[in-house]
């Protein structure tokens, strides 16, 4: 059954400014639960592949995406969520293998006065993604030619052995 607007706002005691103001309200509350349901499968998608990401990175996460949102919110829907940052667990290495520390030979002597005389190495980390890997090149010091490297997902003494076997110097 229909009935007519006007017969309906007086039998109400509204008015037709009244009327119209309530069914726009109800439109914006519906974009903005679509929105937000939107933003939480988002949230999901990310806390399973990140598991270790609080509100703050979260939110770097949602803006790279190309959602600008405030990390008020982020955190806000976390929480009604459940979802929360997994904190990786600090663990203090104590290597299995004693480091060998050998003496001093080069005493700041940099110079060589000739090829293959003076190697030195050296380890650097370089981000691949998420990860790190690890760079372990051997270098010679007459001309500073790299003379072998080598890439390892793990900075320890097996890296350096590696690094050492592949090498021609031997």
């Amino acid at each position: 059954m229909r009935h007519n607007l006007p017969w309906l706002l007086k039998l109400a005691a509204g008015s037709r400014s009244g009327y119209y103001k309530w069914r726009k309200s109800r439109q914006a509350t519906n974009e903005s639960r679509q929105k937000e349901h939107e933003l939480e499968s988002h949230l999901l998608a990310i806390h399973r592949v990140h598991p270790y990401f609080g509100y703050l990175r979260m939110t770097v996460a949602l803006r790279r995406e190309g959602l600008r949102v405030n990390h008020k919110k982020v955190y806000r829907l976390m929480k009604q969520l459940g979802i929360c940052s997994v904190i990786r667990k600090k663990r203090r290495f104590f290597g299995k293998q004693a480091s060998l520390v050998n003496p001093n030979r080069l005493e700041r002597q940099f110079q060589a006065s000739s090829i293959r005389t003076k190697l030195v190495t050296d380890i650097t980390y370089i981000r691949a993604g998420e990860q790190f890997v690890y760079l372990s090149i051997i270098q010679d010091l007459y001309n500073n030619e790299i003379v072998t490297g080598y890439l390892s997902e793990r900075n320890d003494l097996a890296l350096v052995h590696e690094t050492l076997s592949h090498s021609t110097v031997n």
